[in-house]
């Protein structure tokens, strides 16, 4: 399984999952998953070292598309990676807060 759904990362985040965020920068800022690092999906292949190897890496987007590319390539390199279905939208949409701005702020 590579993905996993809302419920299932709210409980990965609530027990101190590691979260990146692939959308671009402009999404970023206009309302994230707390404590999700901001890491542009065409900058994911140069920044995997960047990336924690000791504990799996939840991966989000916008809806779903751009973070199953990035856990594909993270798979691929090792990692355990799943993505996030549905995206921000579905957080959102389940009630879920979102923190705006250029920080990952937890």
């Amino acid at each position: 399984m590579t993905e996993v759904s809302i419920d299932q990362f709210a409980a990965a985040k609530a027990d101190g999952a590691f979260v990146i965020d692939v959308r671009e920068p402009f999404e970023y800022v206009q309302g994230h998953v707390p404590g999700a690092e901001l890491l542009p999906l065409g900058e994911v292949a140069e920044r995997t070292a960047a990336l924690p190897t000791n504990q799996p890496v939840y991966v989000i987007c916008a809806s779903g598309n751009r973070s199953r590319r990035a856990t594909d390539h993270l798979r691929g390199a090792g990692f355990e990676a799943y993505s996030v279905r549905g995206g921000t939208q579905d957080w959102i949409s389940a009630g879920n807060t979102v923190v705006t701005g250029p920080h990952a702020a937890a």
